[in-house]
């Protein structure tokens, strides 16, 4: 079945070029109405969002160019508002805007910190808050986070990338449980993409294999009615995967517990035999003390 997105409206932020680009031009494809949102100067747009939304608008789709800076609220909340005015709704948000500032930690200044924190981190949170009571009022909504293997694996002089994109899990965890009743679907996207953002960190052939035109069919079908809600989706080259956080089961060490226990049963401890993904954190609460009830025999029905 093919995935249609008419009448429907997206938010794609950092959208001038590279991945936010190719984002916006496939939702505009499948027939959303996009802003293409990108940072300019102070009330200015984005040459490159203009020239994004002319691209759409030259392919028979309906476009706005906006240069509003994610990191300031005020700013992301007038972004939304002009799409409310224009079209009346928000369906779909793609929060894809990001810098980097890399750096060993040893060297890395607490601005280069805060600022990658500001765009990432709050700048998503920013878009998101402005589009969530619309959202919930519609019964409807699609959200992508931008999250990164930096942010799930590590990534050698990225300590602020990495932190903010694995905070983009723990949005998304709460959100998809906040959202379900009102048919919200909140996912992340773990890109792996040339653009000018890595220019120079992969080799030439690599750089052109991973380009942003093969990461945004997945993008798309997360913005989809079909959507799935709290996945990770990894996507680069072509290959789509899924991230998935597993807990071990663990080990109860009741009735007297030490370092010295914890460091004698550290291979039972780490056994991924019977390890599962826990759907909320209230569920590894729920693990713990049936354990700890078990090891005592204490009743909790």
């Amino acid at each position: 079945m093919e995935i249609r997105l008419d009448e429907q409206v997206a938010i794609v932020t950092g959208a001038g070029r590279g991945l936010g680009r190719s984002h916006a031009l496939a939702l505009a494809d499948k027939g959303a109405k996009v802003i293409v949102n990108d940072l300019a100067g102070d009330g200015e747009v984005s040459k490159n969002a203009e020239s994004v939304a002319n691209e759409i608008k030259g392919n028979g789709g309906e476009a706005i160019a906006n240069g509003s800076n994610v990191a300031d609220f005020d700013q992301v909340q007038s972004m939304v508002a002009e799409a409310m005015e224009t079209w009346g709704r928000v369906d779909i948000l793609v929060n894809n805007a990001g810098i980097l500032r890399d750096k060993t930690f040893m060297k890395m200044s607490l601005e280069d910190m805060r600022l990658v924190i500001d765009v990432h981190l709050m700048g998503s949170m920013h878009c998101t808050k402005a589009v969530w009571e619309i959202m919930r009022e519609q019964n409807y909504g699609r959200i992508v986070l931008t999250s990164s293997s930096s942010g799930l694996f590590g990534n050698f002089g990225q300590t602020n990338y990495g932190a903010a994109k694995m905070a983009m899990l723990g949005i998304m965890n709460t959100l998809h449980l906040e959202g379900m009743k009102y048919n919200i679907k909140v996912n992340c996207l773990a890109p792996a993409a040339g653009t000018a953002m890595t220019e120079g960190l992969f080799p030439e052939p690599v750089f052109k294999l991973l380009s942003p035109e093969s990461v945004s069919p997945g993008v798309v079908f997360l913005c989809s009615q079909e959507a799935p809600s709290r996945k990770v989706l990894a996507a680069g080259g072509g290959s789509f995967a899924v991230f998935k956080g597993f807990e071990t089961e663990g080990v109860n060490l009741l009735p007297n517990v030490s370092a010295e226990d914890v460091a004698k049963n550290w291979q039972a401890i780490c056994d991924n035999e019977g390890m599962e993904e826990p759907q909320s954190g209230s569920k590894q609460t729920e693990k713990f003390a049936i354990q700890g009830a078990k090891k005592l025999g204490i009743d909790l029905s």
